[in-house]
């Protein structure tokens, strides 16, 4: 084993988050992008190798992999980027993890379960805040409930996004929203349900529902085939949402993205932006008997948390601590696996 890495997209804010983080842990990635200028500049900063390719460019792709034993793949929209990389560590036989939070892109890897599981490495999309905190409190649920038949997902308090995050949202608008039901992914419009949420903390809440990469991933985690998940927006952008589902196919025309895209700043949260910041998580399970179980959790603010459990990730692939095949963070290393980032904390309701 090489015991280093690669960070694909190093130049990105997430991907220069987790290059500092990497660095301040003592950690030697290997930083490659696109872009010669930035991935140089940062290599520099933090004394890093980097490298320069495009993911159609196979011969520096395959080349830079030979380096190393996994990718942590940072360079969005995932839903674009993804498979080339995933298809590139199959083929060199290394590990592939990312931050995606995209449904579709959970679903092609998990599709390529027995590939990985041939080629003996370990493929996990989403060790970012999506679905790190998340997955985790799937679990711990669905363990204090193995019978559960429905789940519910909330999140809140994500602050300012980057504009790598801003720029998939946008790309997706006008998809409408998505849950699983009977254990398959249901397209449903956008905004589709809302309902109350007692986040704790004296906070309660209007959530309303989103394609969250838990409607795919809190499946193969639990099991529980009837999931949702909730966010909590502003009223304005609920509205938005709702309106959304008429003008769906106007937003999706490349004039009218190209326009939204333009629009989006660069950049993501200050430190001092994500040091205040916080988030703020609830679940609940419910069984065929009317059983009912609900947890709360607490954690950093979201760019920090996908910061650090994408490193703590990456350092426990590269010590062999891995699972052959498609797999989910929780699934891979439990529900206290979020418990390991500090300020992390979590309360059983009822």
């Amino acid at each position: 084993m090489t015991n280093t890495f690669l960070i694909y997209g190093a130049n990105g804010y997430t991907g220069e988050l987790i290059t500092r983080y990497a660095a301040e842990r003592g950690l030697k990635p290997i930083l490659a992008g696109r872009n010669e200028a930035k991935v140089s500049e940062l290599a520099g900063k933090y004394g890093f190798e980097y490298r320069v390719f495009s993911l159609d460019d196979t011969a520096k792709l395959d080349a830079a992999l030979q380096e190393v034993d996994m990718v942590l793949h940072c360079a969005g929209p995932f839903s674009i980027t993804s498979l080339p990389m995933v298809k590139a560590c199959l083929r060199n036989k290394k590990h592939y993890a990312d931050i995606t939070g995209e449904i579709s892109v959970f679903e092609t890897c998990a599709a390529m379960h027995k590939q990985a599981v041939d080629a003996s490495v370990m493929v996990m999309p989403g060790v970012g805040f999506d679905v790190v905190p998340s997955d985790c409190l799937a679990m711990h649920i669905k363990n204090r409930l193995p019978s559960a038949t429905h789940l519910s997902l909330a999140f809140y308090g994500m602050g300012r996004i980057s504009h790598g995050t801003q720029a998939t949202m946008t790309m997706n608008v006008g998809r409408g929203g998505a849950i699983r039901k009977d254990g398959k992914i249901t397209a449903v419009p956008a905004a589709w349900k809302t309902r109350e949420i007692d986040f704790g903390e004296g906070v309660t809440k209007t959530g309303v529902t989103i394609p969250w990469g838990d409607v795919s991933t809190a499946f193969y985690s639990t099991g529980i085939p009837n999931i949702e998940v909730f966010t909590v927006v502003p009223k304005g952008a609920l509205k938005a949402m709702k309106m959304s589902r008429y003008i769906g196919w106007l937003l999706a025309t490349r004039p009218v993205q190209k326009y939204l895209q333009s629009k989006i700043p660069p950049g993501g949260p200050s430190d001092a932006e994500r040091e205040k910041g916080k988030t703020l998580m609830w679940g609940e399970a419910r069984d065929a008997d009317g059983n009912r179980v609900e947890a709360r959790q607490q954690g950093p603010e979201g760019y920090t948390v996908t910061a650090l459990a994408a490193l703590s990730i990456a350092e426990k692939i590269m010590s062999g601590n891995f699972t052959p095949g498609f797999q989910t963070p929780a699934k891979a290393y439990g529900a206290e696996l979020i418990l390991e980032i500090d300020g992390v904390e979590r309360q059983d309701v009822v």
